[in-house]
């Protein structure tokens, strides 16, 4: 059976797309076993994928070709083992629209964090994906939160510099090595 895993950000052209993109890229091998999909809160269904966060998606070993945005709605939160936002006002709004989701919902950023920080013993039964979110979910109150909790977030780069796209994209890349290291070790 598939892991759902869902990116979440404003109108879906940009920073959720390139984050399943890059995510389905990282997972090398183990992508058959993940359904990683993007919604966005203020989505436009069917629009294409922002030019600037493609070449980035791209650049980053992603495929942004067949990406159509969609709007996010609660039964695309609900059906998701595992929900990524940008940022923390996008937690917030899938949590608002699924409140049984916030255990398995966090920013990009915080769930790498929160890996990273976790003790080498803390994953040692861990032998699924839903097993992966739930340990992070209850171990997230351990690993110390940023100094300023707007790091946690990632910038929106729309109609930005190619510069901030760049940017953004390596912040979600990093994030996302890190997450699939982790899925692809219990896949």
């Amino acid at each position: 059976m598939s892991v759902r895993i869902l990116f979440v950000c404003s109108g879906n052209i940009c920073r959720s797309p390139l984050g399943a993109q890059v995510l389905r890229a990282r997972l090398g091998a183990a992508a058959p076993s993940f359904v990683v999909e993007s919604a966005g809160t203020i989505a436009d269904d069917g629009a294409a994928m922002d030019g600037a966060a493609a070449e980035q998606s791209v650049r980053l070993g992603g495929d942004p070709s067949a990406h159509a945005s969609r709007y996010l709605t609660p039964a695309i939160v609900d059906g998701a083992d595992l929900v990524l936002t940008a940022e923390r006002s996008h937690r917030a709004a899938a949590v608002q629209l699924a409140p049984r989701a916030s255990k398995r919902t966090f920013t990009i950023k915080q769930f790498a964090r929160v890996l990273e920080g976790l003790e080498p013993g803390d994953l040692a039964d861990v032998t699924t994906p839903q097993s992966l979110v739930e340990r992070v979910a209850r171990l997230r109150g351990t690993v110390p939160p940023p100094a300023d909790p707007a790091d946690d977030d990632v910038d929106d780069p729309y109609r930005r510099s190619t510069a901030t796209h760049e940017r953004v994209a390596d912040e979600i890349d990093r994030a996302l090595t890190i997450i699939a290291d982790a899925l692809r070790a219990v896949a």
